[in-house]
């Protein structure tokens, strides 16, 4: 009977310990393998390198479970990842578990951001784009941009660091550094300025920063890609004669005044190295990062003997080209025309 009544008690207690252990592991599975998130599309958390435990833990709330965020912390407070927090950006599927999360954000297994370089007409204009799109402060990267000892390191001067930057998309991790990030767009230069594209600009005389400042230009000039060739051979042929370039976008960009839809005489006169007006040649740098349509239209350029241009009177974007200065004056006094019709000051 004694051995009867304990074989019943130890089966009571395997019963008890199995009982135990299937509540451990529902707990488990509860808490740190069920679905992380409560959203029905993917999530991007953004930490920073002075956030704590509490800073991640409220910007997961946003769209985890509190049973989620319940086992996360722990999770955190065992393993260490509270004193060694990764900034970074990071992705969370509707279908990833907490513990799978918690390994991402621990083992800094970010998700990359897709970066555009924007076609900026100024250093603070791409200092605040980049900015939007990674854990980079605008301010900062707008006085570097700035700074003859930061550009020289990289061979440029402030004049004409953006010519280091080629406008496409680019895989990069948001808080990646401004020093990492410009290593990578000078790999990125070098791979777009290959052979070919470095012996067009040498058999045009021109470098690569010229062809980009002569870029720069047609691009203000026009957005119409088809006409930017005829637009280049122009400029082209200006700078062979040693005339000045006169083209009005870069007096917008030595007045940094924009919007102007019109210039004027007196506004030619302006003393900047950039106003092609008063100054032959090429001004010191792009007046803006030149599109890859704009840098292939100068390396591309179309052959002719035009000297001169000037917005066709219908506004279509594109110009009448003339190879005399009175053909040119016609041209100019219908498009003058054409303003005044429509009261465009």
């Amino acid at each position: 009977m004694n051995i009867e009544m304990k074989a019943i008690k130890k089966q009571h207690y395997l019963i008890a310990i199995v009982i135990c252990v299937a509540c451990i592991i529902g707990l488990c599975i509860y808490y740190f393998v069920g679905n992380f998130s409560q959203s029905d599309k993917t999530e991007y958390v953004y930490i920073y390198d002075t956030d704590n435990l509490d800073d991640v833990s409220k910007k997961l709330s946003a769209f985890s479970t509190e049973r989620a965020i319940t086992a996360f912390r722990l999770m955190a407070r065992h393993s260490g990842y509270a004193d060694h927090i990764r900034s970074g950006r990071y992705e969370v599927r509707p279908d990833e578990s907490t513990i799978t999360v918690f390994r991402h954000l621990k083992n800094g297994h970010q998700s990359p951001v897709m970066l555009t370089i924007p076609e900026s007409r100024t250093t603070d204009r791409l200092a605040g784009a980049l900015s939007k799109k990674l854990m980079l402060d605008s301010a900062s990267v707008a006085i570097l941009l700035k700074d003859s000892s930061f550009c020289a390191k990289l061979g440029y001067d402030p004049a004409n660091i953006v010519c280091l930057f080629v406008p496409n998309t680019y895989e990069v991790w948001w808080n990646t550094s401004l020093d990492n990030l410009m290593a990578r767009m000078h790999k990125e230069h070098d791979h777009f300025w290959d052979a070919d594209r470095t012996a067009k600009a040498k058999a045009i005389g021109l470098t690569p920063n010229e062809v980009c400042t002569l870029a720069s230009i047609i691009d203000e000039e026009t957005a119409n890609n088809a006409e930017k060739p005829m637009i280049a051979g122009m400029y082209i042929n200006r700078l062979n004669k040693g005339m000045p370039l006169q083209a009005d976008p870069t007096v917008k960009f030595a007045l940094q005044d924009f919007a102007l839809r019109r210039i004027y005489h007196d506004m030619l006169t302006y003393n900047s190295p950039y106003n092609t007006y008063r100054n032959i040649g090429l001004p010191p740098g792009p007046i803006k990062i030149a599109s890859v349509a704009g840098i292939n239209a100068v390396l591309n350029r179309v052959e002719h003997n035009y000297l001169y241009m000037c917005a066709k009177e219908d506004f279509s974007g594109t110009h009448n080209f003339a190879a005399t200065y009175q053909e040119h004056l016609r041209n100019a006094a219908k498009y003058s025309k054409a303003l005044n019709d429509r009261g465009i000051k």
